[in-house]
């Protein structure tokens, strides 16, 4: 197979002119070409108002070696192997019972779906509901403000990634073929093919949530189980000559009301980066874990059509999807400054999951179509930040800012404009920017969330990605908070074989503290399927 690099093409080229492409550059005939796949596509606008897409191209063709004698090109690549992806059960310690994943996000959707593809029967569970069921109380909590603990923006089949943008790129080397394995899974349960080529593919909150409930009937239909609102509020243990070993899992089912335990061998703990009662839980058996850094910030909105020209050019053509960008600042401070999970043409909403406290987070559907754009702007903090060396110190750290937050926007999402926050005073009318949110929004002063290091941080961040996108730093920007939840505030350690000094306990994703998106942590989650069934072998039930 041929690849070509680096193959450009004006944004408003047809088919026609994407397969003339190939014959120039491999100098053959229409009748040599067998066929061809995109494994690439991105949008060069750096001449501006002139724009391309850029694309990588394998390609197969009647004689190669022909071709290779033929074209000189460093763009070319000959002889190239297709991607693929190989799961392998080497494993031959026989299970007493079945595996269990704790958590529906990514990490443990994923884990659960190669798990049960390959015969292992896993027991899935969720404290949240079903997808359907969740989209329903999240919408709910949106306009009334009635939080449900165990069902909202954190909590719920498909984890935290559910109700986002469904970006699904990952800066993650993927060696290992689990990337596109990833996205390769996502297309066969109804997401979009072009996720598969695509240099920032995404989903969209509304396709995301139809595809992970396909994922979970592939599970139960390949001998999986999927039990919802099952929160392990406990663990047991043995010793096995002084180690610690699991040997059952207490498991609260919120609807019947009942607690009951569950034996089991392992337990892949996928739990989400805001399951801090878990976490406490852990933390009181032993299970070793340490602080570690995050950010925190705010949420700013613009104009997408302000985004659009700033990336496209004032006079770009209709038919391009609502721009993205990434942003960054060191300052002098020695903080880090950046822009992340942003949403072109999306919302901000109300992410809350515990009471009296407020956390904001980003969200587009698939047609990315709303008014605004969104990112999260954020400052980088260590445990250094946290006032103590506590585990769980970040945690509340975080727990602090959000019940600022809180109270700041008297129990709704509070929202400043960002020309009154850089002169410290509360909001009292918008701008020409209406904030696009989900859920009730009061206008207020959010600087009042942050100690002043972060709050000066952001501030001057913000006035220096103006300098990379004109109009950014705009006094009527809308900004509110607090983002406080952008990856987990603990790490929990584990060893090569992916496990916890608690034997069969694995931790596993963002939550754990081994991810920092959907894609990543998916692949984490494929990661601890590969490590079990290279030491068990596939469940065999009793009959």
């Amino acid at each position: 197979m041929i690849r070509i690099n680096q193959m450009k093409l004006n944004i408003e080229h047809t088919s026609d002119d994407f397969e003339r492409k190939i014959l120039k550059t491999l100098c053959i005939k229409k009748e040599e070409l067998q066929g061809f796949q995109i494994r690439k596509q991105s949008i060069d606008a750096r001449k501006k108002p002139v724009l391309y897409y850029v694309y990588s191209v394998d390609v197969q063709v009647r004689d190669e070696a022909k071709v290779k004698k033929t074209v000189k090109n460093n763009q070319i690549q000959f002889q190239v192997k297709p991607d693929s992806y190989h799961f392998e059960v080497k494993g031959t310690k026989e299970l007493t019972h079945r595996p269990v994943i704790i958590g529906t996000g990514p990490a443990g959707l994923f884990c659960g779906y190669m798990l049960a593809a390959h015969g292992y029967q896993p027991i899935l569970l969720e404290r949240g509901a079903d997808v359907d069921q969740r989209t329903k109380d999240v919408e709910a909590f949106w306009e009334n403000g009635q939080l449900n603990l165990s069902s909202n923006v954190q909590f719920g089949e498909g984890g935290a990634g559910t109700f986002s943008d469904g970006k699904l790129n990952t800066l993650v080397k993927d060696k290992s073929g689990r990337n596109h394995e990833v996205l390769r899974i996502f297309a066969e349960h109804g997401a979009p093919e072009s996720i598969t080529y695509e240099s920032k593919p995404h989903i969209g909150t509304d396709v995301l949530s139809a595809v992970v409930k396909e994922m979970r009937k592939y599970i139960c239909a390949h001998g999986g189980e999927v039990r919802f609102h099952s929160q392990v509020t406990d663990i047991q243990t043995h010793s096995d000559n002084g180690q610690k070993i699991l040997r059952k899992l207490k498991i609260y089912d919120s609807q019947k009301e009942e607690t009951y335990l569950l034996d089991t061998d392992l337990a892949v703990f996928a739990i989400g980066h805001s399951a801090r009662d878990t976490f406490s839980m852990l933390y009181q058996h032993g299970l070793p874990m340490q602080p570690k850094a995050f950010a925190v910030g705010v949420r700013i909105e613009h104009p997408q059509e302000m985004i659009n020209q700033d990336q496209y050019g004032k006079n770009y053509p209709s038919f391009l999807p609502a721009a993205p960008y990434k942003l960054t600042a060191n300052l002098d401070n020695g903080r880090g400054v950046y822009t992340f999970c942003m949403c072109p043409g999306g919302y901000v909403v109300n992410a809350s999951s515990e009471e009296h406290r407020l956390a904001v987070n980003g969200m587009s559907y698939s047609r990315r179509d709303s008014q605004n754009a969104n990112t999260a702007v954020i400052v980088t903090v260590s445990p250094d930040d946290f006032g103590s060396d506590h585990p769980l110190a970040g945690v509340e750290f975080q727990r602090k800012l959000e019940e600022a937050a809180y109270l700041e926007g008297n129990g709704k999402v509070p929202v400043q404009l960002f020309g009154d926050f850089c002169e410290n005073r509360p909001s009292v009318q918008l701008g020409t920017v209406t904030p696009h949110i989900k859920g009730m929004y009061q206008l207020a002063n959010v600087r009042n969330i942050f100690p002043e290091f972060i709050a000066e941080s952001l501030t001057e961040g913000i006035q220096i990605f103006d300098h990379k996108l004109p109009g950014y730093a705009r006094c009527d920007a809308v900004i509110s908070g607090v983002e406080s939840r952008t990856s987990s505030p603990v790490r929990l350690i584990r060893d090569q074989s992916l496990q916890s000094e608690i034997r069969g306990i694995y931790p596993c994703g963002e939550g754990a503290g081994y991810a920092g998106g959907i894609t990543s942590a998916a692949m984490d989650g494929i990661k601890a399927a590969e490590m079990i069934a290279s030491v068990y072998h596939p469940f065999k039930m009793e009959s």
